[in-house]
């Protein structure tokens, strides 16, 4: 009895830490699929200006790098940060941590890839919202 008494306080204790995921948690904002606010148009900007759509696809469903529509399903924020950041050499991914717009936007450009990855946001011109 003890024992089923500990469970059931443990289980409880968890529920109480284990955050729930607001809708204001959600990186970007987006409507009609094609306006976004301004910090996820600045990481739309990065990704064009960098031209990542030469290895990931002009809709980010892979080419020679991976489809970056599922890799951002399963990879968190920090996980993100630090593929693009340092690179994964050895499967072909460079680093970026020597760009300023990148270092400057890794945020942005998460939250316009994740968008795109939630079917939030469409491919293609982004514009902002209210414009």
């Amino acid at each position: 009895m003890k024992k089923l008494v500990y469970l059931m306080l443990s289980a409880a204790a968890c529920m109480a830490v284990t955050p729930t995921v607001a809708a204001d948690s959600v990186p970007y904002k987006v409507a009609d699929g094609n306006k976004v606010d301004a910090q996820t148009l600045s990481g739309w900007k990065t990704w064009r200006a960098l031209a990542c759509e030469r290895c990931h696809g002009a809709a980010q469903e892979g080419m020679v790098g991976p489809s970056l529509v599922n890799s951002l399903k399963v990879l968190t924020r920090d996980q993100f940060r630090e593929t693009v950041l340092h690179g994964r050499i050895e499967k072909g991914m460079p680093n970026f941590d020597g760009s300023k717009m990148v270092v400057e936007n890794i945020d942005n450009l998460y939250a316009y890839l994740k968008g795109r990855s939630d079917g939030a946001i469409q491919p293609g011109r982004l514009t902002e919202i209210g414009k």
